[in-house]
Order: C-alpha cells, then sequence, then structure tokens
C-alpha cells in the first residue's frame, strides 16, 4: 500500500531531512515512527499528502507515483489519508462536530450525510455529547479526539498520526493509544510518529527508527527498550 523508495528530501535551506530511507507498509498495519527531534518523522508525513516532494526516490500509495498526481487527483490522496497533527489544527469559531464535518462539507456531500457522518465519528472517539462545544471548551485530551475524529470520518485507508500524545499527560495518552489501536482493529492501517517508546514497547508493533534522516531499525517487538535512555534526552 506505502512504499517508500530510496527517498532523499533536501530542504532548500540546505538542511537533508530523509537520506536514501526504504520500507513499506501493507494494508491493516499498526506501524510506530520512531526518532528524535529532527530525525524526519513528520517530513514522511508530508512526503504522503503530497505537501512535499522528494528530491530523489519514489514515494507509492496503492501503486500511484504521488510526485506524479496532478490537479484533481492531490485532494482525492489526502482524503484516503486520515492526518493527525500535534498542533490540532482545529478552527476555534467552529463548533466540534463543525469542525469534524469541514473535509465533508468541502467534499459537496448532502447536509443529512454530513451529520450523519460527523456523529458518528464523535461517538467513536467518545465525544458524543461535545459536539456542539467549541474547541477551547474542551481538554487537551478531548481535542485529540476530536482530530482523531476529523480524520476518520471521511473514511480513509491510512492514519498517520504525527506525535499525537506529545502534548497529554500519560493516562489521557494511553488513552488515545488505545483509541488508535481500535481503529487499527477496524481494519484501518495506522502509522504513529511518536517520541514515547513506553507505548513502543508495551504495544510491541512494528517500530521504524529513523535517525539523522535515515532508517536505521525495522523491527517488531520490544527489542527498542534498549534505546529508551537514548531517545528520552534527545526528546523535543
Amino acid at each position: 500500500m506505502i512504499r517508500f523508495e530510496k527517498v532523499t528530501h533536501q530542504f532548500p535551506n540546505g538542511v537533508m531531512a530523509l537520506q536514501e530511507v526504504d520500507f513499506q507498509i501493507e494494508p491493516g498495519e499498526f506501524v510506530f515512527i520512531i526518532g528524535p527531534s529532527g530525525a524526519g518523522k513528520t517530513t514522511l508525513l508530508r512526503l504522503l499528502l503530497r505537501e512535499l516532494k522528494p528530491t530523489q526516490g519514489k514515494v507509492w500509495f496503492q501503486n500511484e507515483n504521488i510526485a506524479e498526481l496532478k490537479g484533481g487527483k492531490i485532494p482525492e490522496l489526502r482524503r484516503r489519508i486520515g492526518a493527525v497533527f500535534q498542533d490540532f489544527k482545529l478552527l476555534l469559531d467552529r463548533t466540534i462536530l463543525e469542525n469534524v464535518s469541514l473535509a465533508l462539507q468541502i467534499q459537496n456531500n448532502s447536509e443529512e450525510e454530513i451529520r450523519k457522518s460527523g456523529k458518528e465519528a464523535l461517538e467513536l472517539v467518545g465525544l458524543a455529547d461535545k459536539e456542539e462545544m467549541f474547541p477551547a471548551q474542551l481538554s487537551g485530551g478531548e481535542v485529540q479526539r476530536a482530530v482523531i475524529a476529523r480524520a476518520v470520518v471521511g473514511n480513509p485507508d491510512v492514519i498517520f498520526a504525527d506525535e499525537p500524545t506529545g502534548n497529554l499527560d500519560p493516562e489521557t495518552a494511553w488513552q488515545i493509544v488505545e483509541l488508535l489501536r481500535r481503529i487499527n482493529q477496524a481494519g484501518k492501517t495506522v502509522i504513529m510518529a511518536t517520541h514515547n517508546v513506553d507505548v513502543v514497547d508495551t504495544l510491541k508493533e512494528r517500530v521504524i527508527r529513523l535517525e539523522k534522516g535515515k532508517a536505521v531499525g525495522d523491527k517488531k517487538g520490544d527489542i527498542y527498550k534498549k534505546k529508551k535512555h537514548h531517545l528520552e534526552t534527545n526528546k523535543e
């Protein structure tokens, strides 16, 4: 489904964000992307969303070379990838239901379809009773749940969560991780970029480890416990 084929990305200022990164993710997998700040985790997401193009190499999504997509194909690609950003990006003057449903409004769905899908997404993440509230009225964990609802509302093939627990207390962070696990168990591919090595070790899912823009590890299990101290000292 997703393949990075010797992908290198260098920013105009000369910073080398990724260097010859190779990996493939199959449908239905749960994959962690770990590494210190500046390792290239967010750049992976931006390449997958076609916000950036590789300097070298190819990024494939469902057998399409993303860099070659043109016109309406790019919005179509982004509808198939639900992105969960660390900084939330919710509109403060819209209710939670309106925020979650915004993408469906842009796609010209009927009002009935928009409300139905938005309510179902909020129910999935445990916010059915918060739909008329505004982002400022919610806790950090509730806001992150709303962001996940917005990511799943259009029934994408993949959820890419970029540091979804970064600003949350440990208990709330685990609730968000369990929510992502349930979404994965329902059949969605989930990719989670994280610094939280405790979560990685506990879940024992596949782990792709980045360091200085290079993929230096790709294995499954709790083998990264020995890396815990190193990663925690490099947190953002």
